[in-house]
């Protein structure tokens, strides 16, 4: 099933059909929760597909193992084609508004000009949500790195926009993993359904 997603996303499916495999004297990492990596290729829209129809689950992990093998085969950036974007969210959880875990949420975003700019906050981002880096992480949903001609963008989607206190704690602590100085501005998913360039919320 993994495997069929990889292909239908148009990524090498390799990663996902062979999880890690750990000999009897290595025990995996665990980590605290299952997340879920997903891919959506924006490139190929078909005629009349409603917004999210080429969204897939590409694979469900829960070990630091499992992480590096999907990382280092899958999920960089640079690999994508354009108009693409990869999520990790926690499991259970998906990257829509629709979802309830994120229908009243909204989004840190910060956008980016160079491909190893994107690569290296989107590794940063990945590891300070597998390894529960945040004091707000039930706030947390996951994280979205699309990819794009003309610019990148990196989004960090939250559970609860209206508490101002724990998105603001969030986005100083994704500014300072991610290691930029320039303003990020938080914007909510209820404003971005009404109007497509939403006008941010809050700022760090």
């Amino acid at each position: 099933m993994a495997s069929e997603a990889a292909e239908e996303a148009n990524v090498p499916a390799v990663a996902a059909a062979e999880a890690p495999t750990t000999g009897t004297e290595k025990q995996p990492h665990k980590l605290e929760r299952k997340w879920t990596f997903w891919f959506d290729n924006q490139s190929k829209p078909k005629q009349g597909a409603a917004w999210g129809s080429s969204l897939r689950k590409v694979y469900t992990f829960d070990t630091v193992e499992e992480f590096w093998c999907l990382y280092d085969q899958i999920f960089k950036p640079s690999k994508l084609p354009g108009n693409a974007d990869f999520h990790l969210f926690k499991a259970g959880i998906e990257p829509k508004w629709e979802d309830p875990e994120c229908a009243n949420g909204g989004k840190w975003s910060v956008t980016s000009n160079r491909k190893a700019n994107l690569e290296n906050m989107w590794l940063e981002s990945l590891m300070a949500l597998i390894g529960e880096q945040f004091d707000e992480a039930d706030e947390i949903c996951g994280v979205v790195a699309s990819v794009r001609q003309r610019q990148d963008k990196l989004a960090l989607w939250t559970k609860t926009a209206t508490n101002e206190a724990a998105q603001m704690g969030i986005g100083r602590k994704w500014k300072e993993i991610i290691d930029i100085n320039d303003k990020i501005t938080y914007s909510f998913h209820d404003d971005s359904r009404r109007e497509r360039s939403a006008k941010g919320r809050y700022n760090v």
